[in-house]
C-alpha cells in the first residue's frame, strides 16, 4: 500500500465521518447534502532534496512527503477568506468582491488547486429553503471566481443551509456570521 492510498483513505474516513457527524448530530430533521464525494490528493513538487530538521532538531526522517503535501494544503486554506452576505440574499456585496478578488489571486498562485465553495445561511427560514439560499449563494460566489478567471472544473459548490452554524448564538451578530460562504481546498 503505498503512502498515498493511505492518505486517501484517511481524507476519505475523515470527510465521512464529518459527514455522518452533520446527518445525525443535529436535532433537525432536513437533510444536509454530503460533501465532496472524492478527495483527490495531487503530488507536490519535491520541496526539499536534503532531509528536513524534525520539530525537535533531528535531521533523520524529518518532514514526510504526506505531511509537507498536508501543510501546504493548510498554508493555502488559512489564506481564503469567507465572504459574507445580507439577510435573504445571494448577490456578491462590493466587500466580499474584494475578497473574492484576493482568494482568486491566492489559488491562482497555486496550479492546479480546486476548491470546494460551501454556501450556509443563518437560522431563519425552513431547512429547505436555507438548502436553496446557500446553494444561491454558493453558486455566485463560484460565477464570480469564475468571471475572474478561474476554471469552472476547478470550483465546486454545496449547500449546508442552516446546518453548520460558525456561531450557534441567536442574536444579530450571530445570524451575520452565518450568512456566509466557506472555501474549502479539495486538490493541491
Amino acid at each position: 500500500m503505498t503512502s498515498d492510498s493511505t492518505l486517501q483513505r484517511i481524507v476519505m474516513g475523515l470527510v465521512v465521518t464529518m459527514a455522518l457527524f452533520g446527518f445525525f448530530g443535529c436535532a433537525k430533521k432536513g437533510q444536509v447534502p454530503p460533501g465532496p464525494d472524492e478527495v483527490e490528493v495531487v503530488e507536490v513538487e519535491e520541496a526539499i532534496g536534503e532531509p528536513v530538521p524534525s520539530a525537535d532538531g533531528d535531521m533523520g526522517e524529518g518532514l514526510t512527503e504526506e505531511s509537507l503535501r498536508a501543510q501546504a494544503r493548510q498554508e493555502l486554506q488559512d489564506r481564503l477568506e469567507d465572504i459574507r452576505f445580507d439577510f435573504d440574499k445571494y448577490n456578491i456585496r462590493p466587500d466580499a468582491r474584494l475578497i473574492l478578488k484576493r482568494n482568486y489571486e491566492v489559488l491562482q498562485g497555486a496550479p492546479g488547486a480546486e476548491v470546494f465553495v460551501e454556501g450556509h445561511c443563518d437560522e431563519r427560514g425552513t431547512v429547505e429553503y436555507n438548502l436553496a439560499l446557500g446553494q444561491r449563494r454558493a453558486n455566485a460566489a463560484r460565477d464570480y471566481l469564475i468571471s475572474l478567471g478561474m476554471g469552472a472544473g476547478q470550483v465546486s459548490t454545496v449547500s449546508y443551509g442552516e446546518e453548520r452554524p460558525l456561531d450557534p448564538r441567536q442574536t444579530e451578530e450571530a445570524w451575520a456570521k452565518n450568512r456566509r460562504c466557506h472555501f474549502v481546498i479539495l486538490k493541491r
